[in-house]
């Protein structure tokens, strides 16, 4: 009789490997704790799937710092720009049901959509609105509704029409998060619903993903919900001790569509299950878009420009990056990953999927700690992928720690070159009036006493106070210390009255999103 045995043993040693390695590493809680408490992470939440199934979902650490109240796997968290891939299966949707083609003009759908160029707003495609190569410079029209705006999202749509452009139309990579709320736009002309309806009729509901939100209000009114915190060191965001966040100041309904959504560990988890099966729901129920779709949505449209990682992080450099319909497909150590950050205020999250390992992992974090939420992912990365470990954790902090320092040697710089001597051309009271940019709007300038104030008046909260820096320039500093500071320069005309007004921000470690450099305000005629 032949000798079955080894290949029974074979297959036996198989299965055991493959269960084996669809648990996190050995003592993976154990070293999620110890590097949230290296940072003081208030809370964390992580998924990770593998061929199909939940092998991880949970949660770590506290919603809020100083409560009691821990984050388990149904504590929602904010996704951030992760939740651009919602709204490109949104789409998908869409063009499964025959309503939309992805290379439809967007002004057929939207006819008061408008572009600077004309012929760019002829050409543009429901494609190009998700790819970021529209010519935009990088996070341009962002203090549109970041922080918080009083706009709705049609008054959006129509402050495009004045941003200029930085590049040629589809000529490069410069990430936005404008043209997905315009995207959010489509949705709703197209299905007759708004796109907070459609996406939580047409994909939560499907997916049975229980806590996910598509409306800020029902965050609001879920008691199982993360807080923001962050680190505002006067001199630098990013240092400090960690502090709890107005949770209510942050992105804003209107800008949902770019990165609005909120949900847990467990339904991070279903929404990862649906994007490996390339549409398909769990349990054969039927799918949530075409494989054509998944397929579309996966393939790289433009090139996304690679700068190298520094030491001790250079290993996640990829050889090659592109960006595909609201997901970055690129390599980590030769392997494809398919993956996208999120970022709001006080709150990070990273997904990554390895679409020929058939896997998923999700991570979500409390503060901006990026060290800590990429530091795991990586952990976990490699040791799915079956690389050697290493402590990628300390590797992030010690490149992060470096970034910061650069960051205050260039202030220090700065501070050394200003002119402190020279004095302000004008008394307060010749700056103070009412100015507007073209796509921004208005902002008043006002004297109080003897000190100038600024107010961004389609942004409530962005208040500030304005200090004499050099000459006619000056710092504001926001009365909320979440918003990054600004330098505000006036330039005067012939007769010495300020003819236009300039800004930038003071931290060279500013996120994109405070986009003042783009902003030209001009005094407007009072009424």
């Amino acid at each position: 009789m032949p000798n079955h045995l080894p290949a029974i043993a074979a297959a036996l040693l198989s299965l055991f490997a493959i269960t084996a390695v669809a648990a996190p590493p050995a003592g993976f809680d154990a070293r999620v704790e110890a590097a949230m408490q290296s940072r003081d992470v208030p809370g964390m939440a992580i998924a990770i799937v593998e061929d199909g199934e939940i092998v991880h979902a949970k949660g770590y650490g506290v919603r809020r710092l100083g409560a009691p109240e821990r984050v388990d796997a149904d504590t929602i968290f904010p996704t951030g720009s992760t939740g651009k891939a919602v709204t490109a299966a949104a789409l998908a949707i869409l063009v499964d049901d025959g309503k939309l083609g992805w290379d439809d003009r967007v002004i057929d759908h939207l006819p008061d959509f408008r572009m600077y160029d004309p012929w760019v707003t002829r050409e543009m495609t429901v494609r190009d609105l998700l790819l970021h190569r529209s010519g935009l410079g990088l996070g341009a029209g962002d203090l549109l509704f970041i922080p918080r705006t009083s706009r709705s999202r049609a008054d959006i749509v129509r402050a495009l029409r004045h941003i200029r452009p930085a590049t040629s139309f589809r000529s490069g990579y410069a990430y936005d998060n404008i043209l997905y709320i315009v995207a959010g736009e489509v949705v709703a002309a197209v299905s007759g619903q708004d796109w907070e309806t459609f996406v939580r009729e047409r994909i939560f509901v499907p997916l049975q993903m229980r806590t996910a939100t598509s409306h800020e209000d029902d965050r609001f009114a879920t008691a199982n919900r993360a807080q923001p915190h962050a680190r505002l060191d006067p001199r630098l965001r990013g240092l400090g001790p960690q502090q709890l966040l107005p949770e209510r100041e942050g992105l804003g309904q209107v800008g949902a569509a770019a990165g609005g959504l909120s949900w847990s560990a467990q339904d991070f988890a279903r929404w990862l299950q649906v994007q490996l099966a390339l549409g398909a729901l769990p349990d054969d129920r039927g799918r949530l878009y075409s494989e054509a779709s998944a397929h579309e949505m996966w393939s790289p449209q433009v090139p996304v420009p690679i700068r190298p990682y520094p030491a001790p992080i250079t290993d996640i450099t990829p050889q090659f990056s592109g960006y595909a319909l609201g997901w970055n497909v690129q390599d980590y150590r030769g392997i494809k990953v398919v993956q996208h950050g999120g970022a709001v205020f006080g709150v990070l999250a990273f997904t990554v999927l390895v679409p020929e390992r058939n896997l998923g992992i999700s991570l979500q974090i409390n503060s901006e700690d990026v060290d800590v939420l990429r530091g795991l992912g990586y952990e976990l990365l490699d040791h799915y992928l079956g690389f050697e470990p290493r402590d990628w954790v300390a590797a992030f902090v010690t490149w992060n720690q470096a970034r910061l320092a650069d960051g205050l040697a260039a202030l220090d710089a700065t501070g050394a070159q200003a002119r402190t001597t020279s004095r302000p051309s004008l008394p307060p009271a010749g700056y103070a009036g009412t100015y507007a940019d073209a796509w921004y709007g208005p902002i008043a300038i006002t004297e109080v006493g003897r000190t100038l104030r600024i107010d961004f008046r389609q942004t409530p909260g962005m208040q500030g106070t304005l200090t004499h820096w050099q000459y006619d320039t000056f710092r504001v500093d926001w009365d909320d210390a979440a918003i990054e500071p600004a330098s505000v320069a006036f330039v005067l005309d012939a007769d010495g009255k300020v003819a236009q007004i300039r800004m930038q921000a003071v931290s060279p470690t500013a996120d994109f999103s405070y986009d003042y450099h783009d902003l030209l305000f001009e005094p407007q005629a009072v009424n």
